[in-house]
């Protein structure tokens, strides 16, 4: 059985005392770190320079910091109601400033989006990988400790614990060491607010070495509230909704587009006849005979690395139905609002059985029981976000040009590599078509640009606002033709002109005239035409997200006041925002991704997770 402890300080010492001076420590992404226990680690080496500590990590979580008096006097009571009792991760300010301890490293290999493109230290530490090669380099580090945080359940005077939120890289070094590929201390954290999770990460206590429990070192989780979801982001979820197959398999990565995505998938399963009619509005009749547009009578299978919300409201909508090996939806991490965690402990232990963590290695990778995996996923459709795309085709997700990085690869190229390896399987990228610059609008769809996340040999379809661009297996003047059609219209000339002078267009190539009105005020105008359909979509958001209202009343007013003021770099509340011409509380969803080629001049929507860059009226990065 496990030492158990209830102070920070001691567990370190304990930690330091059985593994030495030397401590590698393996970090879960996000939600699940052991703050207090990484925070006793960080205290005792920063107080003893003998110690040589290193947090390997992703996606470390912060609060939203107000940036001068004002700004903490209007939204510090906001910032408290929603973040107040979550303990900051100690190591970083200094990282921020430039003040590590020279016996300290923090390595990351995902940042939260654009949060540290200007931080040097965290910039040179940065290490690209994929989701599923984090554990081998963290082997290669030499990995002896990990921390995480845990759910805890006594049954018949038997204690387990649930690794719930993470399961991800922790289950595949529990592998590793169970071949004997690795040796490590695990130490666990118990938070009350953990759903417990069943299956591979429900764990006797025997695989831990130590576990810190107690009152004082319980916390709330964190959840990121959101904005509101804009009507680009609308439109292309309905477009994407019409790309998934009944009896298929879904994976969504977080923000709005996923949430956008789950609302159309319910407007469509729910009326079919109102999805295609506001699909009759926003898509060009090419398109429209290609779009699976009926109900979900089969269901759908959830594959998916991160699990969100709107994963519940598919399960709840009845879209979410087809079983793999007893579970309707495979996952590896969660991350979300309170509503959402208060669900997942809420489910009965029939439903949550229906719910399985798995380690990433099973989610990302068709390695191990390939014949099974490749049974069960069907029809898959992997649906992530791109900050720009190429007119070849290429896809630019996790960095600049000028090499640094905004968020990370993360499992998106494991997702576009299976969706070419799985018989009818397609790999979605979304993008908005522009960008708001600090003068005037920008296009996210480039001639070339100096980075790319995905190359264009593996080119497969994108998602604007303003359509579907298939590009598997067609010529390079195909897909420039294409990419030309789902671009604003403002910048489409001057985009085919480039082409054109390097040869890859013929000359004489006219785009479509159903093409040239992609505009921003056209999408606005359709939804305002489709006022019944948009109606519709509010009714589903609604339905979709009752929970939530009833759970926490008062939400909504302390979201209005956190959106319009909100730091970049963060998620934020979402409160009101008039769509399709009706003034409605829109669903709540992860904020929107920005990034930029220069953040300080421009946003751009990011794969993945929260804004970045400094917005007018929101609050600046600490």
């Amino acid at each position: 059985m496990p030492k158990l402890f209830s102070d920070p300080e001691a567990i370190a010492e304990d930690i330091i005392r059985d593994v030495g001076t030397r401590l590698v420590v393996g970090l879960p992404l996000g939600l699940g770190k052991a703050n207090h226990i990484v925070n006793a680690l960080y205290a005792r080496a920063a107080a003893d320079r003998s110690i040589d500590l290193t947090f390997f990590s992703a996606l470390t979580l912060e609060k939203p910091k107000p940036g001068n008096l004002l700004e903490a006097r209007f939204i510090g009571p906001v910032i408290d109601r929603l973040f107040g009792g979550y303990p900051d991760l100690a190591y970083v300010e200094p990282l921020r400033k430039g003040e590590l301890p020279s016996n300290i490293r923090v390595i990351e290999f995902f940042f939260l989006a654009g949060r540290w493109l200007h931080v040097p230290y965290a910039q040179q530490h940065y290490v690209s990988a994929n989701y599923t090669h984090a554990v081998p380099y963290l082997l290669t580090e030499g990995l002896n400790v990990v921390t995480q945080l845990v759910a805890k359940r006594v049954v018949d005077g038997v204690t387990r614990y649930s690794l719930s939120c993470n399961t991800d890289t922790t289950l595949d070094v529990l592998r590793a060491r169970a071949e004997g590929r690795a040796s490590f201390k695990l130490i666990g954290q118990v938070n009350s607010e953990l759903p417990f999770m069943p299956g591979a990460g429900d764990l006797p206590g025997e695989e831990f070495s130590a576990v810190l429990d107690g009152a004082k070192v319980d916390f709330p989780l964190f959840a990121p509230p959101a904005e509101p979801i804009t009507d680009t982001k609308y439109a292309i979820g309905l477009h994407s909704a019409g790309l998934v197959r009944d009896g298929g398999t879904l994976q969504i990565g977080i923000g709005q587009v996923g949430d956008a995505l789950a609302q159309s998938l319910i407007l469509r399963h729910r009326d079919a006849s109102r999805y295609m009619e506001i699909l009759k509005r926003l898509a060009p009749a090419t398109e429209l005979a290609t779009l699976q547009t009926g109900p979900f009578e089969k269901g759908l299978y959830g594959l998916s690395e991160m699990v969100t919300e709107a994963f519940v409201g598919l399960i709840e909508a009845g879209i979410l139905k087809r079983e793999v090996d007893g579970a309707i939806l495979h996952g590896a991490f969660f991350l979300g609002p309170k509503s959402f965690y208060r669900a997942l402990r809420e489910m009965t232990p029939q439903q949550l059985a229906r719910v399985q963590m798995m380690p990433v290695s099973f989610t990302n990778e068709l390695y191990g029981d390939e014949e099974t995996k490749r049974a069960a996923r069907l029809d898959a459709r992997f649906v992530n976000s791109a900050m720009m795309a190429t007119l070849l085709g290429g896809a630019i997700s996790d960095g600049l040009e000028g090499g640094r990085v905004v968020s990370g690869v993360g499992g998106q190229y494991n997702f576009v590599a299976q969706a070419f390896a799985l018989s009818g399987a397609r790999s979605i990228l979304a993008l908005d078509a522009t960008r708001q610059g600090r003068a005037k609008a920008q296009s996210n769809i480039r001639w070339i640009y100096g980075h790319e996340t995905i190359p264009r040999h593996l080119r497969d379809v994108f998602v604007t606002e303003y359509g579907v661009a298939d590009l598997r297996g067609k010529s390079d003047a195909d897909v420039i033709a294409a990419m030309l059609g789902v671009a604003d219209s403002r910048f489409q000339d001057e985009l085919a002109r480039a082409a054109k002078d390097t040869g890859k267009l013929p000359k004489g190539y006219q785009i479509p005239t159903a093409c040239r009105e992609n505009l921003p005020e056209r999408v606005a105008r359709r939804f305002e035409c489709a006022r019944g359909g948009a109606v519709a979509v509010l009714s589903v958001r609604q339905r979709f997200h009752r929970r939530r209202a009833a759970a926490d009343p008062g939400a909504a007013d302390l979201a209005r006041r956190a959106a319009h003021a909100a730091p970049a770099g963060r998620p934020f509340m979402a409160g009101t925002c008039a769509n399709a011409g009706c003034r409605s509380r829109t669903m709540p969803g992860p904020a929107r991704p920005r990034s930029a080629e220069n953040l300080d001049r421009a946003a751009l929507s990011r794969a993945g997770w929260c804004g970045s860059g400094r917005e007018r009226g929101r609050l600046r990065p600490p």
